[in-house]
């Protein structure tokens, strides 16, 4: 199975109106996405599962409650495939979770953590090789199927919903399937795993490419785009590479397609499995999936350059009680520090997550897991990749 992640993200939708109307129903929380597969034999298997915990004041995530997805896992695949997302839906906060088992989607209510449906695409839509990933905006939510090679379009309905409206079957330069995506405005942006990346247009629903597959500057040197975050503003694309030395590589997406990408070595981690950008766009945050550790860097939103920052010690467990570092997801009280949430993909059975405080200043960065770490998931024998947190 390939392994490559890159974080998946994880992935955290938001309009401000409703999730403002959303806020006051839910408090804050953290979901993982509990890709559990069906064993053989099957004992007691009930399905897949997601794991809801609290979020208190300090940020360590408390009281767990565990639903099951109605569907099957396939235990792993693309680390740059997110498997969760949460998106405010008028006043009620939706979480969707796909099943690459059972090649559907679970709709989730967070307020009363019931199961709204399990919902397909088309009849050939299949995630079984390596995931299905998730995207979404307010309206549509899009999922990219890794056996298929298709990029789902289905509308968000009330009631935490899914309609689906159709599918795009696209594929790299090198053949490759869609694995990271990310979404600002009308752009999509798409990296194949394969060198390639490419966007589209997503106006109508239904993504219409922009003509601009390319392979990036960094896959010269087999660096291979994975994840993908793009700016708030919608000015950059930033990738995260399969890499032994850890690659970030950005594209100026301003004219609303890709250019030729910018390839940064961002220091000791290896691969760079998923991004993710702080609040005010100063900061990347890169989890080093297959070393264990956590990369952040320094981000200049003006002229789209890195600088280097600092890279974490391993985190504890790493290749003994788990394998791989999934997409991390923050809590950020200031852009000067915080917590970052890693999900830890277990090897004995049972997956964690990862806590690790960050600082940073002017002259100095530090990345230090903290003493309450790592949370165990013991409630299932999952293959924890992905975790979203609200709001």
């Amino acid at each position: 199975m390939d392994m490559r992640k890159g974080l998946l993200l994880l992935l955290l939708i938001a309009c401000d109106s409703a999730g403002a109307s959303a806020a006051s129903s839910v408090g804050s929380f953290l979901v993982t996405n509990n890709d559990v597969a069906l064993p053989d034999p099957a004992f007691s298997y009930r399905g897949s599962t997601v794991s809801f915990y609290s979020i208190g004041p300090t940020g360590v995530p408390g009281d767990k409650i565990v639903v099951l997805t109605g569907g099957d896992g396939v235990g792993g695949g693309f680390f740059a495939s997110s498997r969760v997302a949460i998106v405010p839906e008028g006043k009620q906060v939706c979480v969707f979770a796909s099943n690459a088992g059972t090649n559907d989607i679970a709709g989730i209510s967070a307020a009363t953590h019931t199961l709204t449906g399990n919902f397909l695409g088309s009849s050939t839509d299949s995630g079984s090789a390596n995931g299905i990933g998730l995207v979404a905006n307010a309206s549509y939510l899009y999922a990219s199927f890794s056996s298929a090679g298709t990029i789902a379009t289905f509308n968000i309905q009330s009631g935490c919903t899914l309609g689906f409206v159709g599918d795009l079957f696209t594929v790299g330069l090198n053949a490759g399937v869609a694995g990271g995506m990310a979404i600002h405005g009308p752009t999509m942006v798409v990296t194949y795993g394969d060198g390639s990346i490419e966007s589209f247009n997503i106006e109508g629903g239904v993504p219409v490419s922009n003509g601009d597959a390319q392979k990036s500057t960094g896959s010269a040197d087999d660096h291979l785009p994975n994840a993908v975050e793009i700016t708030a503003d919608g000015h950059y694309a930033i990738f995260g590479d399969s890499s032994t030395i850890a690659t970030l590589e950005v594209s100026d997406i301003s004219s609303g397609k890709l250019t030729p990408t910018v390839a940064y070595d961002v220091g000791k981690g290896w691969n760079s499995g998923s991004v993710q950008l702080s609040p005010d766009n100063t900061l990347i945050f890169v989890t080093n999936s297959s070393g264990g550790a956590v990369t952040a860097v320094r981000f200049d939103r003006t002229t789209g350059k890195i600088s280097r920052g600092c890279t974490s010690e391993p985190l504890e467990g790493f290749y003994s009680a788990w394998l791989y570092a999934g997409g991390a997801a923050l809590q950020l009280p200031t852009a000067a520090g915080g917590l970052l949430y890693v999900p830890e993909f277990g090897s004995s059975g049972f997956s964690s997550i990862g806590i690790v405080q960050f600082a940073f200043s002017e002259t100095a960065c530090t990345l230090t897991e903290a003493a309450n770490s790592p949370i165990i998931d013991n409630s299932v024998a999952s293959a924890l990749l992905s975790i979203a947190i609200y709001p």
